[in-house]
């Protein structure tokens, strides 16, 4: 099977079965990229000395493959370069949903989970394309436009690579489930308040020498990446 295909469906262990609300999970590995690209930071866990630490970084996709950025310097990507498992995710709050009770609140939402045993790059090159790739995924037209890494900014990032083989999608979408429960006759507002993360005006830096047109890649404003398919901005 093509992994990076995107019609194809995920396989199924015991890490990524779901237990609770199996019915909201998805074997898409389409779902799966959609959840990735949309997002603009991920979750890293992993085992150190210190105990379990979750860390936020920013990543990149690329086919089947995750790209994760950080410091050499970073305790969690030094963990992870020593062959040790670790889990990332990626979480997109569409929306707040309110019901008749309490109990029965709940949250739009899109989740991932990756887990797998990432390598490190070392190759220049390898470094470098990944680079591009995490570049392009945060801010896209900025590769090509802004200076690129040197060899010594290279040599002190450490690139992490990891593979989609063993992944967990879930998703939420809806109003609240209490609409034909007991508290279906309760005079009670009840529905889903949308949240939706957009691009605002650019702010430049006070530091800069000369005044510079905002490029067309910078200037765009509207939804982000991580607007859901069908939520339209007035």
């Amino acid at each position: 099977m093509d992994r990076s295909d995107p019609t194809a469906e995920l396989g199924v262990t015991d890490r990524t079965r779901l237990r609770r609300s199996p019915e909201r999970g998805s074997r898409a590995r389409s779902d799966l990229y959609d959840i990735l690209d949309a997002g603009f930071v991920c979750h890293l866990g992993v085992a150190t000395d210190e105990g379990p630490k979750v860390f936020p970084t920013v990543f990149g996709r690329d086919g089947d493959r995750l790209y994760l950025h950080g410091s050499v310097a970073s305790r969690s990507l030094r963990a992870a370069r020593d062959d040790a498992p670790m889990c990332v995710t990626v979480t997109h709050v569409d929306g707040v949903v309110l019901a008749r009770s309490v109990f029965a609140h709940s949250m739009n939402y899109r989740s991932a989970m990756v887990f797998g045993t990432p390598r490190t790059l070392v190759e220049r090159e390898e470094k470098r394309t990944a680079m591009r790739i995490i570049s392009d995924h945060i801010a896209p037209g900025q590769w090509g436009y802004a200076r690129e890494p040197s060899d010594e900014e290279l040599a002190v990032t450490t690139v992490l690579v990891l593979d989609l083989d063993e992944a967990s999608v879930k998703i939420r979408r809806g109003p609240p489930g209490d609409g034909q429960g007991p508290d279906a006759d309760r005079a009670v507002w009840a529905g889903e308040i949308p949240l939706r993360t957009v691009r605002l005006e650019p702010v430049p830096d006070p530091a800069m020498r000369t005044p510079v047109e905002i490029p067309p890649h910078i200037a765009r404003r509207g939804p982000a990446a991580g607007v859901p398919p069908g939520y339209e901005l007035d």
